[in-house]
Order: structure tokens, then C-alpha cells, then sequence
């Protein structure tokens, strides 16, 4: 059985509505990338709030919801909003610095010693938050966060500037055209630009439960579970007080203000107590006196506008199989669609590879997640030690003896992810015919420590040439071109890889509360 949480009531109320739900049911959807024009941005905050408000965690375990909103900011939004200079340091370095800052850039594999890899569009990313230098604002003593980088480490500014990002999401592609145009009419008569739209689509296959990629592999099967010894998470309709053997994470891996992997509450922005300011919707925090706590049930949301080549990739996986036939005339099983599902690890229907095939599906035909790799497929003549899925989440596969099984599994669910990708562009229905369409996936996850989750995975799983025991080799869908090591008995064999996913956009967003929310809107 799919396991199934829930936060708690309280904090369900408080937390955005993204963090619990993906929103599978409401298919269609567009996002949204907004540019302020003025310093002052309570005032169209509050008025979207009205016709627009932002949905909560709560409404997503009822019925279905005729719309989702969801709003995050980045750091320079957070700066036009007018948040005071002393709760812009409080937020962490990766924030504050941004994703386009030189030294992030190589290690999200990006951009090394001055020019744009292959795995960026030609020319560079056409959008980001634009932070133009580092962000050394009034300090907070204990709670200002520190930044190591220096004025020339910020790249030149791209094409279009990101304050904020609003996802809209509907049952039908009809509404979400009618509820967009509603949402841009009261945009554009509070002086809020669109500078960047991409319509988003999560067609989830009645019959498979998933939605595929353009590449059409099952997305979004993987998730970390959410647990809190609080008993702030209910699992299945139950308290969920210990994590699930498998894909638990403490509740502070998502949400700010918990406890995270580390046995200590995942830390957040903070804003100084003013007696000027009024009704304060946040809560004070919980251990800084004269402190209201910003972060509180909110997150850093990482979103990277990512372009497939769809006809390239498949173009891709059959010269690797003219390849390994030319190397191996009497192999037989090799063909396109086996090199690419040993790229990806798991099979076109979203089941998991193995040495014997694949993993069976559970009961009710839902695909079993609940694996390890240790002993069922230590060396990876299943899932290659170097395909996409085993590197994205290694579970204990890391281990060097039986012993440490555990200990590696509870390192790599400390920088688990929680994603909320959905695809872009129509379909191209003949793969190997590239249309000339935009298409692609709109990557978004939830953490609440950027460099220790979704940094870490990228630069230390993804694009480390020396993963596990593999030797100058990097993801073979993600990764810049290169080699892929596909073990078999008595020999493994090696396969070129092309780069055929690229990065347009991409920046760090803050993803507020409820209260949060209510806060920015009071400016």
C-alpha cells in the first residue's frame, strides 16, 4: 500500500498546500513568474489574497479542491516586499546568495571556470532571481547568516528578473485559462508583471497511478515520508511517532520550525518584534526572545525550468545500442529501450530494475518502492550503480559491508527531497522526430536546508565522477556528456551518454506559511 500522511490540524492550516500535495488531481496548471515594479508589494499581495488566496495543507485530505495556489519568493522579491534588512540575513547563505552565485553554479554542475556547461541552454539560463551582490544586510547577531561569497563571484544579470513565482493549478485546461486571465487583470492593476509563464501538466495514468516524463519514464514514484516524534504527521490515519523503514524523514527535512535529521529544529528566518507593527500574525519563536518566527511551516522551494530533447534522447539510446551491438553481435536483449531504462534504472513502467528482471507491483497493481539495494542488487546488474534513480537516492547502497546497511540509509534520507516536478509542452508523439516545441519539466522540491539536501544530491550523488565505485563517470540523464558503466556477467559494459537535459531558469524561492503570507501582506 502507498503510504499516505498528513499534518497535523493545526499546522495544516498554517502550511501551504504544496508541501502535503502534489495537487494529482488537478491535472492542469500554469506557472507563474512575477516582477515587481515598486518597494512596497503588500498592497497587490493583498489583493490576489482575496480571489487568490494561497491554499492550505489542510484542504488537500477532503474533497477536491477547485483550484490550488501556491506563492513562493526569492530573495530579491522578499527585498521589493520590503521585508526589513534584518530578517533578509536571517535567511540562509544558499538563499540569500541564490542559485546564479559562481560557486553554487559548479555544484549544481552549471558552470565551471568562467563558461556554461552543456547541461545549461546555449547562451545561459534566460531566468533567475537576479541577485546582483552579496546580501550583507543589517546583522542579527545569532540569527544573521553568513555569506563566504564575494561581489565578482555573481554572474551577469539574466534576461529576465524573478521575484516570485505563483502556481495555479485546475481540474481542466479551460479553467486554468479563465482563472489565469482573473489572476493576471489583478496583477497587472497592482503594477505586477508576468515576465515568464510556462502551462504545466501532471497526467497522472488512471491505470499506472503515475505521470511520465517526456522522456516517458514514471516520475515522481520516490518520495520521503514525513514523520515527527511530536506526533505533528499522521501516516495512514495514525500518529506517525517513528519514521517509515524505508523513505522516513523527520517532519524538519520539510518544514521549518521541526526537528530534522539532526535532532535539531530546522532553522528559518526570523523578524524583529515591534510594537509599531501591530497585530503580528506569525508566532514568536520558540526560543528567541523579541523574535516572531518567518520561517515557521514554511520551506525553501528549489525550481529549475529544465528543456528535454526529446528525439535527441531517443536518437541518443540508439547509437549507445548500435554500439554495444557492434561490441557484442550475439547480445540479443540489447536495444534502445534497454539502454535507456539502465540510464534511468528503472523500467519504462516505473518498476524498479532488478537481477532477475523487476520488482513485482504490491497488491492493488501500485508500484513497490520498498526496497533496498544492499542486498538485492549490491553490484547493479539490476539498476546500474551509475543510472539516474540510484544516484538521486542511493538508500544503502553505500554501504561497504553488511553492518552499516542502516547507518548508510538513515545518511541518505538526511538529504532526501520532497519533489513537485511537473512537465511542460505538448507530447511529440513520434520520438524520433524533434518538432522544434518547447517541452520539458518544471523541477521543484521542498527542503529545509538547501545545501545539505538538494545541493548535496546534485554535486555529491548526480555529478560526482566518483560515486560509489565508478571512476569518472556522472549521471547518465542529468550529467554532462561522458560514460556510463552498465555492469553484467562475466563483464560490465561501457556506453556512451549524451547530454539531452538542459537548465533555462532556475533560483532558490522561499516558500512562507499561511502566517506567513499574512505577514508580507502587512508590509
Amino acid at each position: 500500500m502507498v503510504a499516505t500522511w498528513k499534518l497535523q490540524n493545526d499546522i495544516a492550516d498554517d502550511t501551504q498546500g504544496i508541501v502535503a500535495s502534489g495537487f494529482g488531481r488537478l491535472e492542469y496548471g500554469v506557472a507563474l513568474f512575477l516582477e515587481l515594479s515598486h518597494t512596497n508589494g503588500a498592497e497587490w499581495l493583498r489583493a490576489i489574497s482575496e480571489d487568490f488566496p494561497a491554499t492550505t495543507a489542510s484542504q488537500t485530505s477532503g474533497p477536491v479542491v477547485p483550484q490550488a495556489i501556491s506563492l513562493a519568493f526569492t530573495w530579491t522579491g522578499l527585498e521589493k516586499m520590503g521585508l526589513p534588512d534584518a530578517a533578509l540575513a536571517s535567511f540562509s547563505a544558499p538563499f540569500r546568495e541564490g542559485m546564479m552565485q559562481q560557486d553554487r553554479l559548479r555544484r549544481l554542475g552549471d558552470k565551471r571556470k568562467g563558461k556554461w556547461l552543456d547541461t545549461v541552454i546555449d547562451g545561459g539560463p534566460i531566468w533567475s532571481g537576479n541577485i546582483d551582490a552579496p546580501q550583507q544586510k543589517t546583522p542579527m547577531g545569532a540569527y544573521d547568516v553568513s555569506s563566504q561569497a564575494t561581489e565578482d563571484t555573481f554572474v551577469n544579470p539574466t534576461e529576465k528578473t524573478v521575484h516570485a513565482m505563483l502556481l495555479l493549478y485546475a481540474q481542466t485546461e479551460e479553467e486554468v485559462l479563465v482563472r489565469r486571465s482573473n489572476l493576471e487583470s489583478n496583477l497587472n492593476a497592482n503594477q505586477v508583471s508576468v515576465v515568464h509563464t510556462l502551462p504545466l501538466v501532471l497526467d497522472t495514468v488512471a491505470d499506472e497511478g503515475f505521470s511520465r516524463e517526456h522522456f516517458g519514464f514514471a516520475d515522481g514514484i520516490s518520495q520521503p515520508i514525513p514523520y515527527d516524534e511530536g506526533g505533528a504527521v499522521s501516516l495512514n490515519g495514525e500518529e506517525s511517532f517513528t519514521g517509515d523503514p524505508v523513505h522516513g524523514v523527520r517532519l524538519g527535512e520539510v518544514l521549518m520550525g521541526h526537528k530534522n535529521g539532526h535532532q535539531e529544529v530546522a532553522p528559518g528566518p526570523v523578524v524583529e518584534e515591534r510594537k509599531e507593527d501591530g497585530e503580528n500574525p506569525l508566532r514568536p519563536h520558540h526560543e528567541a526572545r523579541g523574535f516572531r518566527d518567518l520561517g515557521l511551516n514554511g520551506s525553501y522551494l528549489v525550481v529549475r525550468q529544465l528543456h528535454q530533447n526529446v528525439a535527441g534522447f531517443w536518437k541518443g539510446m540508439e547509437a549507445a545500442a548500435e554500439v554495444l551491438k557492434k561490441q557484442d553481435p550475439m547480445a540479443e536483449h540489447i536495444t534502445p529501450m534497454w539502454v535507456a531504462e539502465k540510464v534511468v534504472g528503472r523500467g519504462v513502467d516505473g518498476r524498479m530494475l532488478r537481477p532477475d528482471g523487476r520488482i513485482p507491483n504490491g497488491p492493488n497493481s501500485e508500484i513497490n518502492n520498498d526496497f533496498f539495494f544492499f542486498d538485492d542488487d549490491r553490484h547493479g546488474f539490476g539498476c546500474p550503480l551509475g543510472s539516474h534513480v540510484r544516484r538521486a537516492n542511493p538508500r544503502d547502497s553505500l554501504a561497504p559491508k553488511p553492518e552499516m546497511k542502516q547507518t548508510l540509509l538513515d545518511a541518505a534520507n538526511n538529504h532526501r527531497i520532497l519533489r513537485r516536478a511537473r512537465k511542460y509542452g505538448s507530447t511529440l508523439m513520434n520520438t524520433s522526430v524533434d518538432d522544434g516545441k518547447e517541452r520539458g519539466l518544471l523541477f521543484m522540491c521542498l527542503n529545509t536546508d538547501i545545501a545539505r539536501q538538494f545541493e548535496f544530491t546534485q554535486q555529491t550523488w548526480l555529478l560526482n565522477s566518483d560515486f560509489s565505485v565508478l571512476f569518472e563517470e556522472t549521471d547518465p540523464l542529468v550529467g554532462p556528456d561522458g560514460q556510463m558503466t552498465i555492469p553484467e556477467d562475466p563483464l560490465r559494459r561501457r556506453v556512451p551518454v549524451q547530454t539531452f537535459v538542459q537548465m533555462v531558469g532556475g533560483e532558490y524561492f522561499f516558500l512562507p506559511s499561511i502566517s506567513g503570507l499574512k505577514y508580507l501582506a502587512s508590509l
